[in-house]
């Protein structure tokens, strides 16, 4: 008898009921070659898989999905090919909170991010946000990201948990390009987070003092070009 085309759930639901163990070894063997699939972006792979009746939608025990990994590598084909099936969801998160969007967004995938915003990923949430990783980015096109996140409305000052802002993180970890639009597009840099902390102490703290003197001489309007 022919199985192809017998999804996965019901094929281990026949076996069950004809008294038969599915061999769990199965799965994980699969799940391992869809996610090495999706770090590769062989998008001709995840056809198959989907042809025999794989569940590409499904998680591993950390949260962990084809989508999300797609998203890290920058495998834009099979990130496409992904979001068109039903069984994968573009907030889907790991057991961190990061959703696909987050991690396009700290790993300066522009294009795949402009994708999964178009399938409806959000770019606000709560906690951290895609904002506040694109900031922790350090090439210098990481301003590239942030300025797409806020053309799609991306609250410029989130709160992270402990009250980080998308500014502090691009003080301490980011390029000053992101620093620098972020200024110029209104982020308030007098914000402290659960420790007292300013974007200027996240840079110093780090000894990035370029970054601390930069905003500092936006504090004092020496730019000019800050909305305050």
């Amino acid at each position: 008898m022919a199985l192809k085309g017998i999804r996965i759930g019901f094929l281990a639901g026949l076996l069950a009921a004809l008294g038969l163990a599915w061999p769990f070894s199965a799965f994980a063997e699969t799940r391992e070659a869809l996610f090495r699939a999706a770090a590769m972006d062989n998008e001709a792979s995840i056809v198959t898989m989907v042809l025999k009746g794989l569940n590409v939608g499904a998680k591993d025990e950390t949260g962990q999905t084809a989508l999300l990994i797609a998203a890290q590598e920058g495998s834009l084909n099979v990130a496409r090919f992904l979001l068109k099936q039903p069984s994968v969801k573009v907030e889907a998160r790991n057991d961190k909170g990061e959703s696909p969007l987050m991690m396009a967004a700290i790993k300066g995938h522009l294009d795949l991010a402009r994708e999964l915003i178009k399938y409806k990923a959000e770019v606000n949430k709560p906690g951290w946000t895609p904002l506040h990783y694109a900031c922790a980015n350090t090439e210098p096109e990481s301003s590239d990201m942030v300025a797409l996140l806020l053309e799609h409305h991306a609250y410029i000052d989130a709160e992270s948990p402990n009250r980080t802002t998308p500014l502090m993180m691009a003080a301490r970890y980011g390029h000053a390009n992101a620093v620098k639009l972020l200024l110029e597009e209104g982020a308030d840099p007098s914000l402290r987070n659960e420790q007292g902390l300013t974007a200027v102490d996240f840079a110093r703290s780090a000894g990035r003092n370029d970054q601390a003197d930069l905003i500092a001489s936006f504090v004092r309007g020496k730019s000019g070009n800050g909305r305050w």
